[in-house]
């Protein structure tokens, strides 16, 4: 509010910028603080006060905080090289990371946890059905992005 979002736009937002512009690699990191308002903003801290406590738990705080900045950095990228007139905001794609590390929780021997498979019907699924009828601003990419990345990085840290 005291820099009428010029703040937010500077530096807490993905836009296809200049590369030589040292801001452009720092906003690939950090879009996912920057929030449109108090309700984006709290939805996603709110999963991920829930969500964090037994992620962190199970895989240690080190390896959360790298899914944090891998997720980031992909999602950041992928906007960035995509959509080059949308900037991108927000933590949703790290909470979609939360939501599918979450439900490997259950995860024994070499299957696959029936909730995992519901999570990506439900979640995912509906991100892709989303992000092809709507047209809306939120980035379904990142969601996807999210889920994929939370998964990849929930086996790649159970195997260790």
């Amino acid at each position: 509010m005291v820099t009428a979002k010029s703040s937010t736009l500077k530096y807490f937002c993905v836009y296809h910028s200049s590369p030589k512009e040292i801001l452009t690699y720092l906003r690939l990191f950090t879009h996912v603080l920057g929030h449109a308002d108090f309700s984006h903003f709290s939805g996603n801290i709110m999963l991920m006060l829930v969500l964090g406590p037994s992620l962190e738990e199970r895989y240690g705080s080190s390896s959360i905080f790298l899914a944090l900045i891998i997720t980031a950095l992909v999602s950041g990228l992928f906007s960035y090289m995509l959509f080059p007139t949308t900037a991108l905001m927000g933590a949703s794609g790290i909470v979609f990371m939360m939501i599918v590390m979450s439900s490997l929780g259950g995860m024994s021997g070499d299957g696959i946890p029936l909730t995992l498979i519901l999570v990506f019907a439900v979640y995912i699924g509906g991100e892709i059905v989303t992000g092809i009828t709507t047209k809306d601003n939120i980035s379904q990419l990142a969601h996807i992005i999210g889920g994929v990345v939370g998964g990849i990085m929930g086996i790649a840290f159970r195997k260790r």
